[in-house]
């Protein structure tokens, strides 16, 4: 089926191409050329000839380019990507077409020549004239009308890959064909017909202003409308591009444009459609690199700055560890843990991203987060400790089966990527994440499950600091000073 309607299609193709260079030479030959009309013999010749040729160049065109089209065309028939190969003959075959027009209405002109030497020899010039300029009609037509009636299959080669440079064809061509058609073929005309009324004495003054007249105003109308066509064909493409870099701008990366030109305005389509891919792409691994290391590492690695090492900072650090794990483990079914567990991280992670802090590592059921790194932050002790609050009142109220410990630290610690090489991650390594761990421990069997460093409270300022209270001090373990300890006030 598909078959038959690329066939219909270029079939119409040709037809409409040959009747509309049928008609030129009717308009020139008998009302525009100035000089002796054909006699007799010579319309009666002109009326059978013109009308079997017109046929004949329909069937040959058929039978010559359409075949060789549909061959070219063989993938879409079977309704398969097309290969490097394919993809450029694709879009070459307006050219093929236009081609063998050009053949077919070269014979044309030699055979209406000649039969006018034959018949009516005073006319041979005028029959030349007028079939070779029907024929640049006939060409430019066959070129632009293909082109158009498989603008789809253009775009479907295009779709997947772009092809290499093209060295024929395109908006080049295009527009030459344009200016053919509406100022080329008619300015040509005017010419031959001063040339025609120069040479000739039997040329009267009313058939030189007719002739005159009539192709000036085919230049200035006609020329005109190819101009508008022209523009229209060009200006398209481009401004759908530019509307779609508009949405790329506004964070839409799903923005498409139709390829529907075979040109290098199409390819211009086609690139844009594989960048915004690409950038769909890099969206997506960003998204998922970030999930994985935190935004704001993910950020910095993309920005180029990753590399092993670290900078000294001081830091905030937040602890949480879920409480009596292993009985949590051993008691319910894996599914209902990491179930639980998936709550519980949830609400850990909404809090610190919500108060400017990274979730830097889950280590097994607990989280470590640092606030002031990798991107230096003012006032994060106080976040530090908001955000422990707020997580401490919501896992009460939200995951009551998932008690946690937390800790919370401030002190100078490197922040900076450790490993290899092939593979490394973003930590803090220091004091204070040791302190936030051991922490976590003491507030397990804490009232209210929640225990800072009076350190951290004092680096928090008045604000956040207020909301706290001494709570003793302690060596923890590990550790040779002893610590402050911080307890909410409330």
């Amino acid at each position: 089926m598909l078959r038959v309607r690329v066939q219909l299609l270029l079939t119409g193709t040709l037809i409409a191409t040959n009747v509309i260079g049928a008609a030129v030479v009717v308009v020139l030959a008998f009302l525009l050329v100035p000089g002796p009309g054909p006699n007799g013999e010579m319309v009666l010749a002109t009326a059978v000839a013109v009308p079997v040729y017109v046929v004949s160049s329909v069937v040959v065109g058929a039978l010559w380019g359409t075949r060789g089209a549909l061959k070219t065309l063989r993938w879409v028939i079977q309704q398969r990507p097309p290969t490097p190969a394919e993809r450029s003959a694709t879009l070459r075959v307006p050219l093929r077409l236009t081609l063998v027009q050009a053949v077919l209405w070269g014979l044309a002109t030699l055979l209406f020549g000649g039969l006018a030497v034959a018949l009516q020899p005073d006319v041979a010039v005028t029959e030349v004239l007028t079939v070779g300029l029907a024929g640049m009609v006939v060409c430019a037509n066959a070129y632009l009308l293909s082109e158009f009636s498989l603008r789809p299959i253009a775009a479907r080669a295009l779709s997947d890959a772009i092809p290499g440079r093209r060295r024929l064809g395109g908006v080049t061509l295009r527009s030459l064909l344009f200016w053919c058609l509406g100022t080329g073929v008619p300015v040509a005309g005017l010419v031959a017909t001063a040339l025609l009324a120069g040479v000739r004495e039997d040329v009267s003054k009313t058939q030189l202003v007719v002739s005159v007249i009539a192709l000036g105003l085919v230049v200035l109308c006609f020329g005109l409308l190819i101009t508008v066509f022209t523009t229209r064909a060009t200006v398209s493409p481009i401004r759908s591009v530019r509307d779609a870099l508009r949405r790329i701008e506004r964070g839409d990366f799903s923005a498409e444009v139709p390829v529907y030109d075979g040109t290098e305005l199409g390819l211009l389509q086609a690139g844009f459609n594989r960048m915004a891919a690409g950038l769909r792409e890099r969206e997506r691994m960003r998204d998922l690199f970030g999930r994985h290391v935190g935004e704001e590492v993910a950020v910095e690695a993309m920005r180029g700055q990753a590399g092993l090492g670290g900078q000294v900072r001081t830091v905030s650090v937040l602890f949480v560890d879920v409480v009596g794990s292993t009985a949590l483990a051993a008691t319910r079914p894996p599914e209902e843990v990491v179930g639980l567990l998936n709550r519980f991280f949830s609400v850990v992670v909404d809090e610190v991203d919500g108060h400017h802090g990274l979730v830097n590592k889950f280590v097994g059921d607990a989280v470590l987060a640092v606030f002031g790194a990798p991107a230096a932050m003012d006032g994060h002790a106080a976040h530090a400790l908001e955000a422990a609050r707020v997580i401490a009142g919501r896992l009460v109220r939200e995951v009551p089966d998932c008690a946690a410990g937390i800790g919370v630290a401030t002190g100078e610690a490197v922040a900076g990527n450790v490993g290899d090489p092939r593979r490394f991650e973003y930590t803090v390594i220091g004091d204070p994440v040791n302190e936030a761990a051991r922490l976590s421990e003491r507030a397990k069997q804490t009232p209210g499950r929640l225990v800072a460093s009076w350190t951290a409270v004092a680096a928090a300022g008045p604000g956040e600091g207020a909301r706290w209270r001494p709570d003793g001090e302690v060596i923890l373990r590990g550790r040779t000073e002893a610590t402050v300890l911080a307890v909410p006030a409330d």
